[in-house]
């Protein structure tokens, strides 16, 4: 039977004895955070002495009351009492905080090295080197002597390299928990304590066991280990469009028409200081939109102690994830936050788990995400530097420390994968001799990893700013990067180079719904709405959903087809009676997969059933007008009934003279008829398909018609098509062309697109499409429709011609009324050249001319001066839209400036 017991402990001392008589025990476990412990005893119970002066408290788990496992995080502190002494009962009650609490009485001395700002920094550090420099610290001091770690600067307590780096400035005086809790709120870690040892991991791998798949699965059942299942939804975060107002003029607004929407669309608002390129602001935007789409559910659970298959402590603990109840008591995968155990006055032990969906966690997730694009990778509210005294002269600033690079991938609106970094590096104080020395501001160059490639300037930021973002860039490639310091012109030192790869998607799309079939004339159709389990729509990223079939009494999927949207594929071939299993799976354009759809079975029905033996009934066997017209029920004689080449015409009239109808199939299903209006042809719903007019020759079909069987043709409508098309297909049949209406790309629109055939490499196709306010006429790559080839493209405010690719830099120009825009590489050489031509007279300012291009540029322009004005006028600074310039002469006189100027 399970229970728990309490051990007292000297402080940092020896076992003192058990503690067996508690009067009620309640013990809570979070994930990343302070347990805790509250304790009734009696001081007449026996070891109630040694809760009278401060010790340690165990808590032991068993499950057959001889063997007993001290867990993690179960090591407490009796600090905490109350008692009342006119009580009979002699009643006191504890509070004890978990050991890892002892962190709050290590702070943060100044140490040796210069404070930035009253601040200490931790220049690309682990978080192995930030908790030791607190612990080991305190401990030269004589503070906490015999408190352990087991994590190093290098490697996480379970011999793992740090998979992350921080660039972090505290102020003396913090305290070691709050570095720690700070670090694992932003996912840089996870924590707990063994006995009075502090143990920390990178973060989601050692405290994150997988317990809801695989061979030792821990499925939570109601009635056996869960009794109660409250649950607590809130609407209140929910928002459907999001506004992102960055620097420079950016201003993007983002939709998700698939959120909650009850009372009509709710808004959201992001302030993105320091973000300028639109990559970066629709990775900001839809992670606060997925975070916004439904409602968020925490789910707690009752547990069983008695009689329950699976244990906490013993068979999972607070980070792992396991299969419990979710919605309307489904089992599903949800993550153990927090366990806690109590044993009540009556003896009684029970317990609760606060647990976590994959909604919620992915929050978590996109929050800190969203935190690191923000404040870069700089915690604790950033630097919050104030420049040293401005110097006299211009100086060479110090090189940049702490340079860190954040790569993520996100995806565009036309569901495309590409690139964001968020680069971060140490603020910079002094100049190359250790002199204090303010800074004007930072430049971040890049360049392909490669040996030889060119640097170039990705952005310049203002002083105190030492974050930057950039997007978009190649998923697999690998960038380096470096920042310098400028200070009135003058350039400093490179930082050390940074090299990253992007990394590709890695979320796979959701589950599909389950398929649905039917079965007639011997085949099998499956089909898919177009959505995932529970409704969900697919991302725009999504591919396509893979169908699987198997013998459910040889099991084994294979792949029969696949589907781009909501429709479905026939499956012949199949033998009659014997079921078959289908299920899907959605893909992704980088190849995510999901888990399996909920599977359907079906078996194909037979295509003919006659109702006599074979060869029972032959012409032979029916002597001259046996049967006649007369002789026959309406009806009577159909398709089914007639052998192959039973009726031939030597057999018939010369003239077949109908005065009523002859009809192959049902006399009310699937059938074609021919009667006194013409020929005409009805599906299994008795609706009708086809016809042709026996009084005016005119022909209506619904469905395919094909100009013939093989080889060249034109086919309207082809079976399985998830539009109404024409298509063209000029032989083999598999290199095909067509022209369709998409009505689910502009809401409440019919928009009309052509398509070419590929090329013969296949690694091109043209699109042709018309919208009423757009149209485009593009190269993409046939495999996954990604756009890798010249454009031109239209729509009412905007215009616009280039090439794009994938894995190179797109080249293109944006017309609209505010004037051309140029996203690409301009040749430096030869009559191409694109420059920027200024003839203005401008008035100084206090301290120098501030000349605005009116132009906000991706990167900061060069310039170059004419020969009478460099020997008179420096360069102070220069921003993507203005230039300032500093009169060594002192004059304040209006100047004319002749500007040129090229990216």
């Amino acid at each position: 039977m399970f229970d728990l017991r309490l051990v007292a402990y000297a402080p940092f001392g020896d076992r003192l004895s058990l503690l067996p008589h508690p009067l009620s025990i309640e013990v809570g476990w979070p994930l990343n955070d302070v347990p805790s412990l509250k304790l009734a005893y009696t001081t007449r119970a026996t070891g109630a002495a040694l809760l009278n002066r401060p010790c340690e408290i165990a808590v032991e788990w068993s499950t057959d009351g001889t063997v007993w496992t001290e867990p993690p995080d179960a090591r407490f502190l009796r600090i905490k009492r109350r008692g009342d002494g006119s009580d009979a009962t002699g009643l006191a009650r504890f509070e004890l905080p978990g050991l890892v609490w002892m962190l709050r009485k290590i702070v943060l001395y100044p140490g040796v090295a210069p404070l930035v700002d009253g601040k200490r920094p931790f220049l690309s550090a682990t978080a192995g080197a930030i908790l030791q420099t607190f612990i080991a610290e305190a401990k030269g001091r004589g503070a906490v002597p015999h408190l352990q770690w087991d994590f190093t600067p290098d490697e996480d307590s379970a011999g793992q390299a740090w998979d992350k780096v921080i660039t972090i400035y505290y102020q003396p005086g913090t305290d070691a928990l709050t570095a720690l809790q700070n670090l694992a709120e932003q996912g840089v870690c996870d924590f707990r304590t063994s006995g009075r040892t502090v143990q920390v991991f990178n973060a989601d791998t050692t405290m994150t066991d997988d317990l809801a798949s695989g061979p030792s699965t821990v499925d939570l059942r109601y009635g056996r280990d869960v009794a109660e299942a409250p649950d607590e939804g809130t609407l209140e975060d929910t928002a459907s469009s999001v506004l992102v107002v960055g620097d420079n003029g950016l201003v993007k607004t983002f939709t998700n028409p698939a959120a909650v929407q009850p009372w009509g669309p709710w808004e959201q608002y992001i302030g993105a200081g320091g973000v300028s390129d639109e990559g970066t602001a629709t990775i900001l935007a839809q992670s606060a939109l997925e975070r916004a789409g439904s409602e968020r559910v925490q789910r707690t659970r009752g547990i069983v102690l008695y009689g329950a298959r699976w244990l906490p402590l013993k068979d999972y603990q607070p980070g792992d994830r396991v299969l419990a109840p979710g919605d309307g008591g489904v089992l599903e995968s949800l993550r153990v936050r927090q366990v806690t155990l109590a044993r009540s006055s009556t003896g009684v032990l029970g317990g609760s788990l606060v647990l976590h969906d994959r909604f919620l966690e992915r929050d978590i997730r996109l929050a800190r995400r969203t935190a690191g694009i923000v404040g870069g990778s700089t915690a604790d509210g950033g630097t919050g530097a104030r420049p040293a005294p401005e110097a006299p002269e211009p100086r060479t600033p110090a090189a940049p420390a702490g340079l860190i690079v954040n790569p993520l991938p996100y995806i565009d609106e036309h569901g495309l994968p590409h690139g964001q970094v968020t680069v971060t590096w140490g603020v910079v104080t002094s100049d190359v001799g250790g002199t204090a020395l303010s800074v004007g501001g930072y430049e971040l160059f890049m360049r392909l990893n490669q040996e030889g490639a060119p640097w170039f300037l990705v952005t310049s930021t203002e002083a105190g700013d030492t974050t930057a973002t950039y997007s978009p860039l190649v998923i697999g490639e690998s960038y380096a990067f470096k920042v310098r310091a400028v200070n009135l012109g003058k350039v400093g030192a490179f930082s050390s180079q940074v090299a990253v790869t992007i990394p590709d998607d890695d979320e796979a799309p959701p589950v599909p719904s389950a398929p649905q079939l039917s079965t007639r004339l011997g085949v099998v159709r499956v089909t898919w709405n177009g959505l995932g389990a529970g409704s969900v729509p697919m991302p725009s990223d999504f591919l396509h959903v893979r169908v699987w079939m198997q013998n459910p009494l040889t099991p084994g999927w294979s792949e029969v087809g696949v589907l781009g949207e909501a429709g479905a594929i026939l499956v012949p071939n199949l033998p009659y009676g014997s079921d078959r299993q289908f299920r899907f799976t959605s893909i992704d354009r980088s190849g995510n997969e999901s888990a399996p759809s909920t599977s359907a079975t079906i078996a194909a029905a037979q295509l003919v059933q006659g109702d006599a033996a074979n060869e029972s009934i032959t012409t032979g066997a029916l002597v001259a007008n046996a049967v006649t017209a007369d002789k026959l029920a309406v009806g009577a004689v159909q398709a089914e009934h007639i052998t192959v080449g039973a009726v031939v015409a030597d057999k018939l009239a010369a003239v077949l003279t109908v005065s009523t109808r002859v009809i192959a199939g049902s006399a009310s299903g699937a059938r074609v008829e021919l009667n006194s209006t013409g020929l005409v042809a009805f599906n299994g719903s008795g609706q009708q398909t086809a016809s042709i007019s026996a009084a005016t020759g005119a022909v209506s079909i619904v469905g395919q018609l094909a100009s013939g069987v093989t080889g060249a043709r034109v086919v309207v409508n082809p079976a399985g098509a998830p539009n109404p098309e024409i298509r063209f297909i000029p032989g083999s049949g598999t290199n095909q062309s067509r022209i369709y209406s998409d009505g689910s790309r502009f809401t409440g629109e019919a928009t009309l697109v052509m398509e070419s055939g590929t090329n013969q490499a296949s690694t091109a196709i043209c699109r042709l499409t018309h919208a009423a306010g757009f149209w485009q006429a593009a190269i993409l790559n046939p495999s996954n429709g990604e756009q890798r080839g010249g454009f031109v493209s239209a729509v009412e405010t905007q215009a616009s011609v280039g090439w794009m690719h994938p894995t190179q830099q797109d080249q293109y120009l944006v017309f609209d009324p505010s004037g051309t825009f140029h996203r690409g590489t301009w040749q430096l050489g030869g009559a191409d050249s694109g420059l920027i031509m200024l003839s203005l007279s401008v008035s100084k300012g206090a301290t120098y001319y501030q000349v605005v291009m009116g132009y906000t540029f991706p990167t900061t322009p060069k310039v170059v001066f004419t020969v009478e004005q460099s020997t008179q006028i420096q360069l102070f600074s220069r921003t993507n839209s203005d230039l300032f310039f500093f009169d060594p002469s002192g004059g304040s006189a209006a100047r004319t400036f002749h500007i040129w100027a090229w990216r």
